[in-house]
């Protein structure tokens, strides 16, 4: 597999003739926990799809998962059949923010594709080291962000993310990992200004710093939290300055009361729905592969919490979703 840090650029790979159907992924997702090695990586079979089609608003098809390696294309078909019309995937390393980059662009991408890319946290503290964790040399964090900067200009780019804060995987005693990416957390709330798009934020642990950070900054006018992890009390904090809550599923999970109480709390008029896969797949798949078509299971648990039954849910959520990013505008709209 190949990794995470490799020089190969966009236009290099457009270049080369490689197409949607045609690009390998970027990594495996045992590549960053090998312990999964051990797990079920048989994949899910398909849940009753959704009475009202639904967009993926998170999820990173540069990954590889599962006993069966899927295209893009199988992806996308397998989501189709659901009853998820669209996808937004996301490029969180340079990697893969340059594979996002030649996807979108190829002549072949499926229409109902579209993505994001940013320097993700906890690579903003790499770039600021200048190496990777296996000693390889990475660009600096502003020529890193200096090259989002150009390819979120391509095709099909509609967001900027994921950006945000991560002090789960930094100590608090490392002061230039934290400052990184506090230093490009403020880069990507003015690009998302300057170019006018939609941001997504990565929070975990740091959520009154990233609430500080949005208001010292101003937070753009479409700010999402990929992957909501607050409570209730923090869920309208966030809708109060009307910002969106986007949940995967983790909101199915037995330990995430939280979560069930924060959507109670706030309602549909902000929320949107997501995979992060392959990761956090819904309950009772947790642990194994995760793709778009496995949404309705998380839609159903939004809806239960929210109070509102399945067909209205996925009508306010996906309305919502076209609303922050302008797209798609489909039959289904």
């Amino acid at each position: 597999m190949s990794s995470p840090h490799e020089t190969t650029n966009a236009a290099e790979l457009t270049a080369a003739g490689l197409t949607a159907a045609g690009l390998p992924p970027v990594r495996d997702r045992e590549d960053l926990d090998p312990r999964g090695k051990k797990r079920d990586r048989s994949w899910p079979p398909a849940p009753e799809p959704l009475p009202f089609p639904v967009i993926d608003n998170h999820c990173h098809l540069d990954f590889a998962d599962g006993d069966e390696q899927l295209s893009v294309h199988d992806h996308v078909a397998r989501a189709a059949a659901a009853g998820i019309d669209a996808q937004i995937t996301i490029g969180s390393d340079l990697e893969a923010v340059r594979w996002t980059a030649a996807l979108l662009a190829a002549p072949d991408c499926p229409p109902s594709l579209r993505g994001g890319v940013a320097v993700h946290p906890n690579e903003a503290a790499l770039h600021a080291r200048g190496h990777d964790h296996e000693g390889r040399e990475l660009p600096s964090l502003d020529d890193a962000l200096a090259e989002v900067s150009d390819l979120l200009r391509g095709s099909g780019m509609i967001v900027v993310g994921e950006t945000g804060l991560d002090w789960f995987r930094t100590s608090k005693k490392d002061d230039r990992a934290r400052q990184a990416q506090i230093d490009a957390f403020r880069a990507h709330i003015a690009l998302a200004k300057e170019l006018d798009l939609p941001m997504q934020i990565h929070d975990r642990d740091a959520h009154r710093d990233v609430l500080e950070i949005l208001e010292a900054d101003g937070a753009p006018e479409r700010t999402v939290f990929h992957c909501f992890s607050g409570d209730a009390e923090f869920a309208r904090e966030c809708a109060d300055r009307g910002w969106y809550l986007s949940f995967a599923g983790t909101v199915t999970f037995k330990n995430s009361t939280g979560l069930r109480e924060a959507l109670a709390e706030v309602g549909l008029g902000q929320v949107m729905v997501e995979t992060d896969a392959p990761f956090l797949t819904p309950v009772p798949y947790r642990g194994r592969p995760n793709s778009s078509y496995l949404i309705p299971l998380t839609m159903a648990t939004i809806a239960e919490a929210a109070g509102v039954d399945l067909e209205p849910a996925c009508r306010t959520v996906r309305a919502t979703t076209q609303d922050v990013y302008g797209w798609p505008v489909g039959d289904a709209a």
